[in-house]
Order: structure tokens, then C-alpha cells, then sequence
């Protein structure tokens, strides 16, 4: 590396570390700024949480985790091996001391703080989305609104107040109560034991796994160089950056991208305090005997359901542990267990593709976006369930911070070293 390294002080070069959404956003974002990309990735394309998750771009229902509901309904929790969210007893002091942080930050101030802090994001996510499939990331991205469904119309209006507080605290949304036939035609697979449901609009889904395939597609057809590293270490070096492999791999260039998820503050700890764990979701996919008109939310039990490929994808659960750890078939059977009274038609024994992937989640509802080491190392990540809405934009802000030098006023309260 040498003087050439830099442009007017845009680097030449930057290495991003993942290749999931956020990181290949960023990527593809970076190469419309004329720099170029080495992705690095330690299995490869959509291999993370990017591959299985729901597929929604739900700006509406982008509400940070840290909601003070949420820590009650957590506590809750710990007593039921059914329940959505999973937390091991036996965890280690380094989980249970980001658990503490997390109830640190589930106030209604800190709260509303994250609310104001990812508006931005969701202002803008469906815009990126559209750049992105307009210059040649060849997959299809739905219009369509996400329908919750509740036992009772009381059910509802617990969903409607916190839309309501949401909306209150930074994020419009725009979204009916359905009952009778309209909820019925809008969601045919309901069964008799669902009442009322909510129709939130102004959303769209995708196939994640096609999605992100045809943006690391498309990045590496605009010139990017990809490579199946399992990266060990990011140093600053001279005036660029040296990333090393588990294998001895060495790649240098002016600038270096931490996107690797669950596993970003591995890479990231010696300038990154705000720590990010593992919050691991699962899905499988079932073949249903209905129509399926578009996503279906079950807020009590915390499950989505997307329509992909005509059969339905079931994803589900909070599981805090090693992002590395195996399928637990008792939480796929206790998504079953939430699913089946509420929906007709599925046919659960028949489901594929079952899947478990480890979403990165920040103890305070924000994510993690910025420079961590002056003009040669970045962060992005810490998006929680909400990485696939947020992931383009976030590449986008990132790529002209990185190229400028500058902090958006939308960065500033994402920023890693807060």
C-alpha cells in the first residue's frame, strides 16, 4: 500500500468482511462511487441470516427490539420452553451481561430514541430497494401489506396502540382492522379460531435468498472480487488495512467494511464497545391447499409467514446462543405448536428447508454504522430482525461516508463508537 492508495481521499480500494445483505449493499453502493470491492465472506453469498429470514421490507413493523413490552414479555419467557424467545439458563456471563444492557436500555426514552434513530432508515428502504432492482439485481421484490390476525378484536388493539406509539414516536403507518368477510378474503388460510386482524400497508416481500444471490451476483459482474474466507483479524496498516484469514490469507486495501452479523464484534471489539449477539430465528417452508394473497403476522406467537415459491414460509423465534449451533427441532415444533390453530390448509407435516440463522442484535435497538478507525476500518450492522429492510440503505449511507469522510446526520445516531 502507498500513496496511490487514496484519490483525493477517496479510497481506491475497500475490502467488505460478509456477504449478506447489508454487506453487498454496501459494496454495490461503494462500486457506483467509482471504488473498487473484495468481498470476503467465511462460507459465502446469503449464508447467514440473509438466506432464511421472512423477506419482508416492513418499514411499518421495523419497531426496535428494546421496547419495554418486550423485556416483560422476555421475563415471561424464561419460564416456557414454548415460548418465542429462548434465552439458556446456562448462558454465559458475557450473554447475560448484554441481557442486563438490553434491560438497561427497554425504557419507553431509550425506546423512543431507536424509534427515531431507524426512521430514517425505513423512510428510505423501499426507494433503495427500487435503485437496486432498476440497475440490474435481477429479482423480483412484491408490493403488498402485511395482515396480522388475532383471536380477538381486543388482540388487535394491542397490535394498533403500539402501530400507534410507533407512528407517535417517528414512523408513519397506515393500517385497517379487518373482521368477517374482508378479513376472510384477505386471508383465506385463517381459520375459525381468528376474529380480527389488522391490514398494514405499504409493505413488500421478497425471496432473501434469491435477492441477495442476484445482488452478489450483480456485484461481482460490475468487477468486485469474491472470495470464501474465514476472516480471523482487520488491522489498520500504514494508510490501509490488512484483513487476515483463519487459512494465513492476507488481502490489503485502503479500506476495510465489518458486515459479518452475529459475528461482527468478534472483528470489531477492540474499537466497538456496543456489543452484538446472536439472535437466532428459524423457518421451513409448507406447502398449503389455499391461496395465499401475501405476508401473514402472528403477533402473539411471533411468527411470519411469507409466500414464496407458491408454499408458505413459517419463520419464528428469538434464541439467543452460539451463532454457530445446530437446528433445535424443538423450536421448529413449537412454531408448529403457536401456527396450527390459526391457520387451515398448511400442510405442516410435508415442510423443507428447515433452517436456523443467527440475526445481529444491539442491546439499545440501534444499529451499528461508521467509521471505528479513521478513513480505514467501518462497522455496519446490529439491524436485529429488521437487517433486510434496513440493509440497501444502510450500504448506501455507508458508501458516502466512506467515500467523503463526512457523517450523515442520519449515521450520527447509529454511530459504533457511541
Amino acid at each position: 500500500m502507498g500513496a496511490d492508495n487514496r484519490i483525493d481521499g477517496v479510497p481506491r480500494s475497500v475490502i467488505v468482511v460478509g456477504a449478506g445483505i447489508v454487506g453487498l449493499s454496501t459494496a454495490w453502493f461503494l462500486q457506483e462511487r467509482g471504488v473498487q470491492v473484495t468481498v470476503v465472506d467465511r462460507v459465502g453469498v446469503a449464508a447467514g441470516s440473509s438466506w432464511g429470514n421472512a423477506g419482508w421490507i416492513s418499514p411499518a413493523l421495523a419497531i426496535p427490539l428494546n421496547e419495554p413490552a418486550n423485556l416483560r414479555f422476555g421475563l415471561r419467557s424464561l419460564l416456557s420452553r414454548g415460548a418465542p424467545l429462548q434465552i439458556p439458563l446456562n448462558a454465559g456471563p458475557a450473554l447475560w451481561a448484554f441481557l442486563a444492557r438490553f434491560a438497561a436500555n427497554s425504557r419507553p426514552s431509550a425506546w423512543r430514541r431507536a424509534v427515531r434513530a431507524n426512521a430514517p432508515l425505513s423512510a428510505e428502504c423501499i426507494e433503495v430497494y427500487d435503485v437496486l432492482v432498476a440497475n440490474g439485481v435481477d429479482a423480483p421484490v412484491t408490493d403488498a401489506p402485511i395482515t396480522a390476525i388475532f383471536r380477538t378484536s381486543a388482540d388487535a388493539e394491542r397490535l394498533l396502540d403500539e402501530l400507534r406509539r410507533f407512528s407517535e414516536a417517528g414512523r408513519p403507518v397506515y393500517c385497517t382492522e379487518l373482521t368477517g368477510a374482508a378479513l376472510r378474503e384477505r386471508v383465506p388460510l385463517a381459520s375459525s379460531a381468528v376474529a380480527a386482524a389488522v391490514q398494514i400497508d405499504g409493505q413488500r416481500f421478497l425471496d432473501p435468498g434469491r435477492f441477495v444471490t442476484a445482488l452478489g451476483r450483480a456485484v461481482v459482474d460490475r468487477g468486485a472480487e469474491l472470495h470464501t474466507v474465514d476472516v480471523t483479524d482487520v488491522t489498520p496498516s500504514g494508510d490501509g488495512v490488512v484483513v487476515t484469514g483463519h487459512d494465513g490469507t492476507t488481502l490489503t486495501a485502503a479500506a476495510a467494511v465489518i458486515a459479518s452479523g452475529a459475528w461482527l464484534s468478534q472483528l470489531a471489539a477492540r474499537w466497538v464497545r456496543v456489543p452484538v449477539r446472536a439472535g437466532r430465528g428459524y423457518s421451513f417452508t409448507v406447502p398449503v391447499d389455499g391461496p395465499v394473497t401475501g405476508p401473514i403476522y402472528l403477533p402473539d406467537a411471533r411468527v411470519a409467514c411469507t409466500p414464496l415459491n407458491a408454499k408458505l414460509r413459517v419463520a419464528g423465534t428469538m434464541e439467543f446462543g452460539d451463532p454457530d449451533a445446530p437446528v433445535t427441532p424443538a423450536r421448529v415444533e413449537a412454531i408448529i405448536a403457536a401456527t396450527r390453530p390459526l391457520l387451515d390448509g398448511v400442510r405442516w407435516a410435508e415442510r423443507t428447508d428447515v433452517w436456523v440463522g443467527p440475526r445481529p442484535v444491539s442491546p439499545d435497538g440501534r444499529p451499528l454504522v461508521g467509521e471505528v478507525c479513521p478513513r480505514t476500518v467501518y462497522v455496519a450492522g446490529g439491524h436485529g430482525m429488521w437487517g433486510l429492510t434496513h440493509g440497501p440503505v444502510t450500504g448506501r449511507l455507508l458508501a458516502e461516508q466512506i467515500t467523503t469522510g463526512k457523517q450523515s446526520t442520519v449515521l450520527r445516531e447509529l454511530d459504533p463508537l457511541r
